[in-house]
C-alpha cells in the first residue's frame, strides 16, 4: 500500500521517501495535467453540456474539445468515439453492441485466451472460441484467423497484454478479420499511451486510469459502417451508447492528460525500456531459478514480469511492500480463487512467485537499483521460511517407495494433498535426487497451481513430464528424472 505522509504534497508518490510505486499496469499516478485540467473543469465544467444556456454551452465546449482531442489520440473521428464510466464498461458496452448489431451473422465470438477479464467476462454470454498463445503469450494471426466462422460476429485482440506486456499482431489480425468480414475490438488498456493502435480495426476500448487520468473514465471508439446496436436502456447523451450524465470534470482532465502522455511517450519510453530491460538482465543473475516471462522484444516499454520457483506471491509481495516497493503478482497464492493467472497459464509458464513490475512516468533510476539490491534477499527469506530444497531431503516431505523400474512405473509418490503453491514443487524438488536417473515420480496435489507450475519446473530443471494422471483423490503428476 502507498504509506502518504501527513505532509506529502496531495498525490504526489515520488516525494514519499523510500517509496516506490511499481504498479501502473493497474492504475498509473495522477498525471500532473489531469490534476490541473480536473480542477480547472470543476470550476468551468459543472453544468449540464446537453443545455443551451451560457454554463450549458461552455461544458459543451469543453466536453466537444476533450472529445477531439481524445479522438487525435485514438486515430479515429471525433463522432466514432464516446466516453463510458470506466473502461469496463466500454468493453462490455462494445461486445454487447456489436454483437447485437451483427446478430443475423451469428453469436460466435473468438477471443485469445488472454483477454483481459472484462473482456472474457463479455464473451460468457455468447458462444466464443478461445485461441491460444505461445510461451512468450503472443497469438499467431494466422490462427487467430482460423478461429472466425460463417457465423462469427466478432473478435477481440488486445493491443498488449496487461501481465507480461507483449505486444499482440493487431495490425495483421484486423487485416485478417476484415478480408474474413468480421469487426475486430481492441482493447487498447495497455499501450494507448505509447501511441496509437495501428490497423484497420473497428472497435477500440481503453481506461484514462491507466495513462494517468482520473479514475471512473473509459473510452469506446466505434468506426463509421461498423454495425452496432446499444443494449439496456439509453437517452440522447454520448450517441445513445452510454447514458447518464456524463463526469466532465474527469473526461476534460482524461484528455488533457492523454495528449501529455502522448507527448512524452517517446522520451519516457525509451528511458523506461532502459531501465526495465536492466530488471530483465538483472533479476536471473541476482536470484537463481528465476523465469523471466512475456516476449523479449515484442513488449510495453514499462513493463516486465518474472516468476521466482519455491516461494510463493503472497509472501514476495508482502515483503516488497514492508521494503518500500508496490508491486503485483498473478500467482495463485495472492487470489482468492487459488487458481493462477489465466495468462500464465495460457503462456505454459511458471506461475509461483510471480512478480510483474510496470514503472509509471518518472520513475527514478535509483528506485529501479534499489529494488535489484533488495530483491535477492527478499526471495532467499521467503524460500527459507518454506524450507526451499539445498539438496538432501527435508523435513515434512511425505512420500511412499513402491516396487517398480526405470521403465515408466513410478517408483516413488508424493503426497502433496492438501498443500499449496508453492509446496508441490518444493517437495519434488526436494526427493528428485533420491531416484535413479531414468525412473519416475508422482506427485499427488489438489492444488489447481500444479498443473502449471510442475511441468514449468521440470523445464527450468531440465526434468522430463509425463503428464498427469486422474487419481483417487486429486491429480498425479509423473516427472521422469533426466540429470
Amino acid at each position: 500500500m502507498l504509506r502518504m505522509p501527513p505532509d506529502a504534497p496531495p498525490g504526489d508518490w515520488r516525494s514519499v521517501p523510500g517509496v516506490s510505486y511499481f504498479d501502473a499496469a493497474s492504475a498509473a499516478p495522477l498525471h500532473p495535467v489531469a490534476r490541473q485540467a480536473l480542477v480547472a473543469a470543476l470550476d468551468e465544467g459543472w453544468a449540464d453540456p446537453a443545455r443551451l444556456y451560457r454554463e450549458g454551452r461552455r461544458a459543451r465546449l469543453l466536453l466537444d474539445a476533450s472529445r477531439e482531442a481524445a479522438a487525435e489520440a485514438v486515430g479515429c473521428r471525433p463522432d466514432e468515439l464516446v466516453f463510458t464510466p470506466s473502461g469496463t464498461r466500454a468493453v462490455h458496452t462494445g461486445v454487447s453492441g456489436a454483437m447485437a448489431g451483427r446478430r443475423r451473422t451469428g453469436r460466435h465470438l473468438v477471443v485469445s485466451a488472454v483477454e483481459h477479464s472484462s473482456v472474457l467476462h463479455a464473451a460468457e454470454a455468447f458462444e466464443s472460441t478461445e485461441v491460444g498463445v505461445d510461451r512468450t503469450g503472443r497469438v499467431d494471426a494466422a490462427a487467430f484467423a482460423a478461429a472466425l466462422r460463417k457465423d462469427t460476429a466478432l473478435a477481440c485482440l488486445q493491443s498488449a497484454n496487461h501481465e507480461v506486456g507483449t505486444v499482440q499482431p493487431v495490425a495483421e489480425a484486423a487485416l485478417l478479420c476484415r478480408a474474413a468480414g468480421v469487426p475486430l475490438l481492441v482493447d487498447a488498456a495497455q499501450s494507448l499511451a505509447w501511441g496509437p493502435v495501428e490497423g484497420d480495426w473497428s472497435l477500440l476500448t481503453a481506461s484514462a486510469h491507466k495513462w494517468g487520468g482520473p479514475p471512473g473514465v473509459g473510452l469506446l471508439a466505434v468506426r463509421k459502417g461498423v454495425r452496432f446496436a446499444p443494449q439496456g436502456p439509453s437517452d440522447e447523451r454520448e450517441s445513445g451508447r452510454s447514458p447518464g450524465f456524463e463526469n466532465l470534470p474527469a473526461i476534460v482532465a482524461a484528455a488533457a492528460s492523454l495528449r501529455a502522455v502522448r507527448e512524452e511517450a517517446v522520451a519516457e519510453g525509451t528511458r523506461l525500456a532502459a531501465l526495465v530491460d536492466r530488471i530483465r538482465s538483472r533479476v536471473p543473475a541476482l536470484v537463481p531459478d528465476v523465469e523471466v516471462v512475456g516476449h523479449p522484444g515484442l513488449r510495453l516499454p514499462h513493463l516486465v514480469t518474472f516468476s521466482c520457483l519455491y516461494v510463493d506471491g503472497e509472501s514476495l509481495l508482502s515483503e516488497l511492500d514492508r521494503a518500500g516497493f508496490s508491486v503485483s503478482s498473478g500467482s495463485s497464492c495472492t487470489s482468492s480463487t487459488l487458481t493462477p493467472s489465466h495468462v500464465l497459464r495460457a503462456m505454459g509458464v511458471l506461475s509461483e512467485g510471480n512478480v510483474r513490475v510496470s514503472l509509471p512516468r518518472g520513475t527514478p533510476e535509483d528506485d529501479v537499483d534499489r529494488f535489484l539490491e533488495v530483491l535477492p534477499g527478499v526471495v532467499r527469506s521467503a524460500r527459507g521460511h518454506l524450507g526451499a530444497p539445498v539438496g538432501a531431503p527435508g523435513p515434512g516431505v511425505e512420500y511412499t517407495r513402491v516396487s517398480g523400474d526405470s521403465s515408466g512405473v513410478p517408483v516413488l509418490t508424493v503426497d502433496s494433498l492438501g498443500k499449496r503453491c508453492p509446496i508441490p514443487v518444493i517437495e519434488l524438488a526436494k526427493v528428485i535426487g533420491e531416484v535413479p536417473v531414468g525412473a519416475v515420480i508422482a506427485v499427488l496435489s489438489d492444488d489447481e497451481a500444479a498443473r502449471l507450475d510442475i511441468p514449468a519446473w521440470c523445464q527450468m530443471r531440465d526434468q522430463e513430464y509425463l503428464g498427469e494422471r486422474a487419481a483417487e483423490r486429486g491429480t498425479s503428476y509423473w516427472v521422469r528424472r533426466r540429470t
